[in-house]
């Protein structure tokens, strides 16, 4: 069972994935294809991750690992026949006759974290160190797949490097046993009756953090480096009059900038009535700022209507956020906490946000807005005390020194799986 309607509802289950060995197997050369800014060093990352996940634990949210849900999936056999006829077709037939050799978890161990060459193989690019590549940004679970109501996107990565996590996430959700009933409701990969040609001249490409569910009748999807608006038009025609989804669905086209890679690195919701947002291209009226357009899907085929900006948009249907500015009223101050993940929050419940220590500017500016900001070493040290059935305005800061080098903050490494509705105010 899957159920997300908001980005704010209590969460109750959670998709993650600790940083693993292919962390520690990932080598500069990968940096510019996964959008890397370092290499990261594997054992303060999972330290940190840890930290995380403790956290969620204590308040009662259940984690569920994406490499324990891969293993199981892979334990039924049409999913191995399934991984090999699509994943494996193009690779030569010693890797492939190496992989069908392996047990279930020596092969969910090689999709993640690749495998090596021989130790006498020679040279420093990828395919020199490996005959299959290892998925660094698999720790990053917001991406391969979108949960929308009670039913599944999957994405279609634009980085080739990235291209087997969303196959990846494709295996789980038809073969693991508790999640191959969720209905899909998207699958740029695949043509149907209802999307026979894409609807432009481009590959359609939407990854997980340009989607931002708002609201049951709203979404926003973001055209960045990695979402195209090809795979924004064949969402709206997908979800056209579709019974029980969103009515309204925003498309947020965002600078080409390489801090800006996800609508989420500019804007997350943190309350019923708040978010955080990056200000020059959420609020300003400057170069920067993002062009906003609506889609009505009630329509048989939606068209995009152009809308003033963002908030706006979302308050004309019933979704009222207030502005809390990622590294408060300085210009540099905001662009130095974007950069470090200052508006990618996950919210737990209305009201209480995860987010990085190390954007400093950005919880003071949650102080200012009334809000109790606390470490999480506090709180699981019993030092101070959060219950989400009865919520304070709070702010939990997590330790991100090394993990925040990959470029993603909590929202990006978590993907809901079940949140409460929310209520009204």
């Amino acid at each position: 069972m899957v159920h997300v309607t908001s980005e704010i509802g209590r969460l109750r289950k959670v998709l993650l994935h600790e940083p693993g060995l292919e962390v520690d197997r990932m080598v500069p050369a990968m940096m510019e294809d996964l959008l890397f800014d370092d290499i990261l060093y594997g054992e303060r990352a999972r330290e940190e991750h840890a930290v995380f996940r403790r956290v969620l634990q204590l308040l009662g949210i259940e984690l569920l690992e994406a490499a324990d849900l891969l293993r199981e999936a892979l334990a039924r056999p049409e999913a191995r026949t399934w991984l090999f006829e699509v994943l494996l077709e193009e690779f030569p037939r010693s890797l492939r006759s190496h992989l069908e050799s392996q047990s279930v978890d020596e092969l969910t161990e090689s999709m993640i974290c690749g495998i090596r060459q021989e130790p006498d193989h020679r040279g420093v690019e990828v395919e020199d160190l490996y005959r299959l590549a290892p998925l660094p940004n698999y720790c990053f679970q917001r991406d391969p797949q979108i949960i929308l109501g009670d039913g599944v996107i999957f994405s279609s990565m634009a980085a080739p490097a990235r291209h087997r996590e969303p196959l990846l996430s494709r295996l789980i959700f038809t073969f693991h046993p508790e999640y191959s009933d969720t209905p899909v409701i998207m699958d740029p990969m695949r043509l149907s009756h209802e999307q026979s040609l894409f609807v432009g001249s481009q590959h359609p490409h939407i990854e997980g953090g340009d989607l931002l569910v708002l609201s049951p009748d709203v979404v926003a999807v973001g055209v960045s480096e990695r979402t195209n608006h090809t795979a924004v038009q064949q969402l709206a025609r997908t979800q056209a009059r579709r019974e029980g989804g969103p009515r309204w669905l925003l498309e947020v086209r965002l600078p080409r900038r390489r801090a800006y890679m996800h609508l989420d690195t500019l804007i997350t919701p943190v309350d019923r009535d708040a978010a955080l947002v990056y200000p020059p291209v959420i609020l300003d009226e400057g170069r920067e700022r993002a062009e906003v357009a609506e889609y009505d899907l009630h329509s048989e085929d939606p068209d995009p209507v152009s809308r003033d900006d963002l908030l706006g948009a979302l308050a004309a249907r019933g979704v009222d956020l207030s502005p809390i500015h990622c590294g408060g009223p300085d210009r540099v101050d905001q662009q130095r906490e974007q950069w470090t993940d200052g508006s990618n929050a996950l919210a737990l419940a209305p009201g209480v946000l995860t987010l990085y220590d190390r954007n400093i500017r950005t919880a003071e500016e949650l102080d200012r807005h009334g809000y109790r900001i606390v470490s999480a070493e506090d709180l699981l040290l019993g030092k101070a005390e959060l219950s989400l059935d009865r919520p304070d305005k709070t702010c939990i800061l997590l330790s991100s020194h090394e993990i925040s080098r990959a470029r993603g903050g909590p929202h990006c490494l978590s993907h809901p799986l079940i949140r409460d509705d929310v209520s009204p105010g």
